[in-house]
């Protein structure tokens, strides 16, 4: 790929990334990035956030054990009961 790439500003200052160097650093809709302006050479940094990264690192290892977001959803509804019934055990 090009070191240097042409890019043109659209509407409301918007600009389109190709889609290699999207799909190269996994670069999505809605993704947070960084732009630092060195005196009028713009440095943009694909900018995840910790709390993102973390949550991909969760999500990988909870798959690896073959969990999903149902049964995670379904036992926390057994540990809810659980605790209910036991604060409450005439209800």
């Amino acid at each position: 790929m090009e070191r240097t790439l042409r890019i043109r500003v659209a509407k409301r200052g918007t600009v389109t990334l190709p889609k290699a160097l999207r799909d190269r650093y996994g670069i999505r809709e809605g993704d947070d990035m960084s732009l630092l302006d060195l005196g009028g050479i713009f440095l943009l940094n694909p900018a995840r956030s910790k709390v993102d990264q973390l949550a991909d690192s969760i999500s990988e290892v909870l798959q690896q054990e073959g969990e999903s977001l149902e049964s995670m959803l379904q036992a926390l509804r057994e540990e809810r009961d659980r605790v209910f019934y036991e604060q409450y055990p005439e209800a």
